[in-house]
């Protein structure tokens, strides 16, 4: 029998998720972002939930080419565009989208030779400091590329870096449309936070909107809010079983480093889940499970391989009893992703790309 650990990946959460961020933009066409192998769920697992998008953005060539050979035959955005000279030839090979953020990206365009001219992405940093061309020097950048024959069609783009807290997007959505307001073309912005928390902000100003982590079920601002706050659905569960049992007196400890010390006769579970199938090491006592469906908690450390948890609220659990690292159990209940990773001092999106290839996979509907 296999080691019972089993993620699983729900494509009808997927498309619930996609249809309330439209919702949240009906006037937007909608990006679903697939990129770091669609957020650890698997872009060829996750196509079907996310196939009624209007477009998938992504990084790498080679998921490009993935999607491609699924038969998508719709607009694809490279969201970090080309790292070299050679990518435009599959980018005109494959009708690939690509984001245009510095000028030797628009030297490497104004040297390839090509019969079909490309669609870019003019990428602003109007704040967030990573990529793209600041405002002073924006308008520039779009002279240059409207004078390419390579170039077709330029799109607008920026990226919010405060939409999930109180700074919001009110100043970089002026320093964008303080430079472009006279440009042709369409705009893109809104994250996940920004489609969901300011939605009365961007209201027909953005053209695509490109949601990311609330796609897969997570809350961009929690704990603000809550995914469930937001309507959205887990679209990957992580669960195990007890393997093995243990009754604590007081003084006992658990694992290694005897982190935690039990005051009283406790009863504990040990599951086939640990930091090498990508379950937080850094999670500490306290951190929410769910055992049958009922929550309790982790004790001691997290080990390679295995976590211990406290039975004391579910007295009848035995060996063999589901337990829900993170996701939808068997019985319903929920336990968002988001406080697991809080739990660990980090957020949903590294446990989600963190699952390990140890760990098997199925796809519900």
């Amino acid at each position: 029998m296999p080691r019972p650990i089993l993620a699983t990946i729900n494509t009808a959460a997927l498309a619930h998720n996609l249809a309330r961020m439209r919702s949240a933009a009906p006037d937007a066409r909608i990006w679903a972002i697939v990129k770091a192998n669609a957020y650890g769920h698997g872009i060829e697992r996750a196509f079907e939930g996310l196939r009624s998008a209007d477009g998938f953005a992504l990084l790498d060539l080679t998921e490009a080419q993935r999607l491609r050979a699924l038969d998508w035959r719709g607009p694809i955005l490279l969201l970090e565009g080309c790292f070299d000279a050679r990518d435009l030839e599959l980018c005109s090979r494959l009708n690939l989208w690509h984001v245009v953020h510095c000028n030797e990206q628009i030297d490497m365009l104004a040297a390839h030779k090509t019969q079909v001219p490309h669609r870019v992405f003019l990428k602003m940093n109007s704040g967030m400091n990573r990529l793209g061309f600041t405002p002073q020097r924006y308008r520039a950048a779009w002279t240059r590329l409207i004078a390419l024959p390579q170039v077709e069609e330029i799109s607008l783009m920026t990226h919010f870096s405060d939409a999930d807290g109180p700074k919001g997007v009110a100043a970089q959505l002026a320093a964008f449309y303080a430079v472009t307001h006279d440009l042709p073309g369409e705009r893109s912005f809104s994250n996940s936070a920004g489609a969901l928390r300011h939605g009365h902000e961007l209201a027909a100003r953005s053209d695509w909107i490109r949601p990311g982590i609330a796609v897969y079920g997570s809350s961009p601002d929690f704990p603000t809010k809550s995914a469930a706050d937001w309507g959205l659905q887990p679209a990957m569960t992580l669960a195990s079983k007890i393997i093995g049992l243990q009754t604590l007196q007081a003084g006992d400890t658990v694992g290694y480093g005897s982190s935690f010390t039990a005051d009283g006769p406790l009863r504990i579970g040990v599951v086939a889940c640990g930091y090498a199938d990508g379950y937080p090491r850094h999670c500490t006592t306290g951190t929410p499970v769910l055992v049958g469906g009922v929550r309790t908690r982790m004790v001691g450390r997290v080990s390679m391989d295995m976590i211990t948890i406290d039975l004391t609220p579910v007295p009848v659990a035995g060996m063999g009893s589901e337990v829900t690292l993170w996701g939808r159990s068997t019985a319903g209940t929920v336990l968002a992703v988001d406080e697991v990773a809080r739990a660990g001092g980090t957020v949903a999106y590294e446990l989600m790309c963190a699952l390990a290839q140890r760990v098997p996979v199925v796809v519900e509907t």
